[in-house]
């Protein structure tokens, strides 16, 4: 750990340990999914905690003359009847675990091949690891739990503090005296003597996780979600190794379980990309294990791309932080992805295509390779105040793809109009603006995303306005989250929530409310990063639709698969559906046929996906502003 970078997670360390252990204790983080499993873990969980204090009672048992802890009196009896009931919680829960990991194995605890890279892995180490510690857990577990049976036994009879152990009873009733004290020693050594078995191997296995996971969610990064960690030497951005990983990244691969529940909402991984977030903590470990003494004295210096990660899985990512929320031991693996990419682009090993947008967005502000100068044409015959020129209640930042993109320009004017009916007091930067850069910082190209960001911010200091809005969750994003740290501090509001506000105020009045129902897609740079989940659902709702929710949504959101710079990618070779499509297809589940979005790059990837999918005629895309202006009947004006 100390080899990684510096990273500053000291402030306020009691306030976090105390919210990590009640988080643990509530087993808070494992239930946003898998409710059964989670049942099953609660009982591994609580039942193996207890037995913390059930081998110290065991241990004073053997050791200390005249200590009989099955007939100790009333606290005695309460302690017996939690180990008893314990023990077969925790047997119950181990052999659910180890039956679902190799009798029914479930699609979802399966590892590409290509994805386990670390020849330990590759060579069955994870189910190894888990055969090992199912074992010992079952081993240990059992045989206190059995010991107690044979004290009954050599007590004379039942005890109702120890409801399970009773039922063994009758097979040892019989015993010879002799006998079942030795058996009754036996079953002291194997359940404590696994114990001292167990150490060696305990800090090499994912069992550490039990001691790790709350250190790890105590001193998670508490900056926004949506701001990215600054660079440590502009000289050598990113890394590519372990020890050029902030320290807590490195913490991270003792803390993961290989539950797999990141790779599982991972829309890369699930569209046949060889990128699992849990592979690549799992190969971390591995090969710490494996170059422990090498690694220790300062060796941790070979190339994560060799061991732990393909570059072609680096460039599948999508930065949709799916991974990040849903993984209950507090792991970033989208972080380590993040900062490899930096590295690469450094080094110039960029996938072609993305190096000319990479060119366009330096030489020309946008993804497009158009001139700014064109940036503004989609504003022709509509009456909009330029920022620059006039003070304004509200400076529309637009974006590149509401600016340039053909399926988005029509929504951007429905925008305006709806602004403009409403009276808003507004206007665009219709010289000037850039791109806001927020995909260009995620590919990794931190130098152009603070030029980018600071000649926005120049900008923008020309201009007199009280608030910023735009239509683009990303745009949203690097605004709110990434520009104060250049600083940029500006109160910013996407524009689902200022079509709240506005229809409260009275300023929108809805006339021409719309029938039948459809479903929304959470943007991951609305609702997962900004937590703006209820907005563009009360515009829905507001404008007369009744809402159907798919399975994926609000925080569970399933990304669209343009964001971490995927929009101006190809598709990925392994790739067996794109995400946009698998989404199509989940609101088709659902039983509508009108699919809204509160993104222009959304309007773009599954008008798309609609397409190619064959369901354009079964299903319509629109953005909520199509609603708002049909409900307001306005009369468009003409392009």
């Amino acid at each position: 750990m100390r080899q990684g970078q510096p990273a500053d997670r000291s402030d306020k360390l009691p306030t976090r340990f105390a919210r990590a252990l009640l988080e643990v204790a509530m087993q808070k983080p494992l239930a946003s999914a898998r409710p059964l499993v989670n049942i099953f873990h609660a009982f591994v969980f609580f039942g193996f905690s207890f037995y913390l204090l059930v081998n110290v009672v065991d241990v004073l048992e053997a050791f200390v003359p005249d200590w009989e802890t099955i007939w100790q009196g009333p606290l005695a009896d309460g302690f017996n009847l939690l180990a008893d009931l314990f023990s077969v919680f925790v047997l119950v829960g181990m052999l659910f675990f180890l039956h679902r990991r190799f009798i029914t194995k479930p699609k979802v605890l399966e590892f590409n091949s290509n994805v386990l890279l670390h020849p330990g892995v590759a060579a069955g180490g994870v189910r190894r690891d888990s055969l090992i510690v199912g074992g010992f857990i079952l081993l240990h577990v059992g045989s206190r739990w059995v010991g107690s049976a044979l004290q009954l036994a050599e007590a004379g009879g039942p005890d109702p503090w120890l409801p399970t152990a009773c039922i063994l009873l009758p097979l040892f009733t019989e015993m010879e005296p002799g006998l079942l004290e030795q058996t009754i020693r036996a079953t002291w050594w194997l359940a404590l003597g696994l114990i001292l078995l167990f150490i060696p191997y305990f800090p090499r296995s994912k069992h550490i996780h039990l001691m790790v996971a709350p250190v790890n969610l105590a001193l998670r990064r508490e900056t926004p979600r949506g701001a990215l960690d600054a660079v440590q030497d502009p000289a050598q951005p990113g890394c590519t190794t372990l020890a050029g990983l902030p320290w807590p990244q490195v913490l991270d691969a003792f803390a993961c379980i290989m539950c797999t529940r990141c790779h599982e909402v991972c829309p890369a991984h699930e569209s046949g990309t060889p990128l699992s977030p849990s592979a690549l903590e799992i190969n971390k470990r591995y090969h710490i294990n494996a170059h422990a003494t090498e690694v220790a004295a300062g060796g941790a210096r070979q190339n994560m791309l060799e061991y732990a990660i393909l570059p072609d899985a680096v460039w599948s990512c999508t930065a949709c932080y799916a991974c990040v929320q849903i993984c209950p031991v507090g792991n970033e693996p989208m972080h380590d992805i993040l900062e490899l990419r930096r590295s690469l682009v450094f080094d110039g090993k960029t996938p072609d295509e993305l190096g000319e947008v990479l060119r366009s967005l330096d030489e020309q502000g946008n993804s497009f390779g158009e001139s700014n100068r064109r940036r503004s044409k989609w504003t022709r015959k509509l009456d909009i105040k330029d920022a620059r020129k006039e003070a304004v209640d509200l400076l529309w930042f637009v974006g590149d793809f509401a600016s340039f993109n053909q399926s988005c320009t029509a929504t951007t004017r429905k925008v305006a109009e709806v602004l403009t009916a409403a009276g808003v007091d507004f206007g665009v930067i219709r010289k000037g603006e850039r791109s806001a850069g927020n995909d260009v910082r995620r590919v990794g190209e931190e130098g152009l995303f603070e030029s980018l960001a600071e000649q926005n911010i120049e900008l923008l200091e020309k201009c007199e306005f009280d608030r910023i809005m735009t239509t683009d969750p990303h745009t949203y994003n690097a605004l709110k989250n990434e520009y104060p740290a250049l600083g940029g501090e500006y109160e910013v509001v996407h524009y689902s929530t200022l079509l709240v506000e506005l229809i409260e105020a009275g300023a929108i009045q809805l006339e021409q409310p719309q029938a039948g129902n459809a479903t929304f897609h959470d943007p991951c740079y609305l609702g997962r990063y900004n937590g703006i989940y209820d907005a563009p659902r009360e515009v829905i709702e507001r404008c007369g639709l009744a809402l159907v929710e798919m399975p994926r949504n609000r925080e569970n959101s399933f990304c669209c698969g343009a964001g971490g710079g995927q929009i101006w990618l190809n598709d990925h070779d392994d790739m067996t559906q794109r995400p946009s499509e698998m989404r199509i297809e989940e609101a088709l589940s659902v039983g509508v046929s009108r699919f809204l979005v509160a993104c222009p790059k959304d309007m773009t990837m599954y008008s798309d996906a609609a397409k190619t999918s064959g369901h354009e005629e079964e299903i319509a895309v629109e953005d909520i502003i199509d609603l708002v202006y049909s409900a307001m009947g306005i009369e468009g004006v003409a392009a």
